[in-house]
């Protein structure tokens, strides 16, 4: 095999843009496509759309189409019941973020991968491979930070409009997209902490549904995290603040390291903390410390064409995935975890009780203004409208 045949399901602002993505990569061919709505077809070009086949039912697209891989680009909802399918089909995939809504959901997919080790299985965690984050990420393994103590991210930059929520009924809806800032915007960076730090064994967090928009999900979560080596972390986001930020802050041994605007800074002390701490005879003042900078580090165009190139290369020849897709009920957990607290009001130890979270959600789902009519199969993510193929 010189190339790794690929089907795409859900043709919306992603799964297009995964179109090109796909045709761009040489180990990789697109063969088929499937949506509900046969105008999502017109996304494509032309000169690729007469190339492929095009499928409006799912059943069908996983008996007929000639594919080995499946990139899933559509809702939160769909995401387990389609990589399912997809994963008895005997077909390898890739899942757009979150993994699912709720760690119930993430669990029934993982057992089913665990069915398929044959199988490549990956998340589309595109932001793991930005050149400053694999350095964030080798600079904490490393030990070069010495022990984390405390890490702040405020990521605040989501600012959305109340005409970006208006666009379509689904959005800002339990039962159309099942949360708000936590799973539509922040499941890179919710991914992103537990890659680099690992996962809490406490969390307590307020979470403000409505606060900045007229929408039935939260738009403001404040959390704050404990760790069984004694570190804590704070988690702020919005989609209300303009203008927003995005900062990350890590309280070392060795000192503190600010990550903003793409560059990173390390102010390195010239002794640990604690052992300053203990040894200084002085009352005031701190030890000496150096200013350490990182610049903006160069990416090569394209983070999904990594994801789906590095999948591509794991069916070909072995290579190791950037992004398994197993690791993606952590991010989702996590978030889940806030969530569960903030609405109500409570610190929430983890791992959580997956069957707690599923019944709340399912209440705010029965409380839910938006009556979703049919299953839609296309990203949600910047979409105006939900292209898609209908769930059984």
């Amino acid at each position: 095999m010189e190339f790794v045949k690929f089907g795409i399901i859900g043709i919306g602002n992603m799964g297009s843009a995964h179109v090109k993505s796909i045709e761009s990569l040489s180990n990789t061919r697109l063969t088929a496509v499937c949506d509900i709505n046969p105008a999502a077809f017109n996304r494509i070009a032309p000169e690729i759309r007469e190339k492929i086949q095009c499928f409006t039912d799912a059943e069908s697209f996983f008996k007929e189409a000639d594919i080995d891989a499946v990139l899933i680009a559509v809702p939160h909802y769909d995401h387990p019941d389609l990589a399912i399918k997809a994963l008895k089909a005997g077909k390898h995939i890739i899942v757009e973020k979150p993994i699912a809504v709720h760690k119930a959901e993430a669990e029934r997919l993982i057992a089913e991968g665990a069915k398929h080790p044959e199988l490549k299985q990956s998340l589309m965690f595109n932001q793991r491979t930005l050149a400053t984050h694999i350095k964030l990420k080798q600079l904490i393994d490393s030990g070069e930070l010495g022990k984390i103590r405390r890490v702040n991210w405020v990521i605040t930059n989501w600012f959305r409009s109340q005409a970006y929520y208006d666009s379509g009924d689904w959005r800002a809806s339990w039962r159309g997209e099942g949360g708000g800032v936590l799973l539509n915007q922040c499941p890179h960076q919710l991914d992103l902490w537990q890659w680099l730090f690992g996962m809490p064994k406490m969390v307590r967090a307020t979470a403000k549904i409505g606060k900045y928009h007229d929408i039935e999900v939260e738009d403001e979560v404040n959390a704050y995290m404990e760790y069984e080596n004694g570190m804590v972390g704070n988690f702020i986001a919005s989609t209300g603040e303009m203008p927003g930020e995005n900062r990350l802050v890590i309280i070392a041994e060795r000192g503190r390291l600010t990550f903003e605007g793409g560059k990173i800074q390390f102010l390195k002390n010239e002794i640990e903390t604690s052992e300053y701490i203990r040894s200084t005879t002085k009352t005031f003042g701190i030890a000496d410390h150096w200013t350490c900078e990182i610049p903006a580090l160069a990416d090569s165009a394209g983070q999904h064409k990594k994801v789906i190139e590095n999948v591509a290369n794991a069916i070909l020849k072995g290579t190791e995935l950037i992004a398994p897709m197993a690791e993606g009920i952590r991010g989702l957990e996590l978030g889940n975890a806030m969530l569960l607290s903030g609405l109500k009001d409570k610190v929430v130890n983890l791992p959580i009780d997956a069957g707690e979270y599923a019944e709340m959600l399912s209440g705010l789902i029965a409380k839910s203004r938006y009556q979703k009519k049919t299953s839609v199969h296309s990203d949600d993510v910047d979409m105006s409208q939900s292209f898609g193929t209908a769930r059984s």
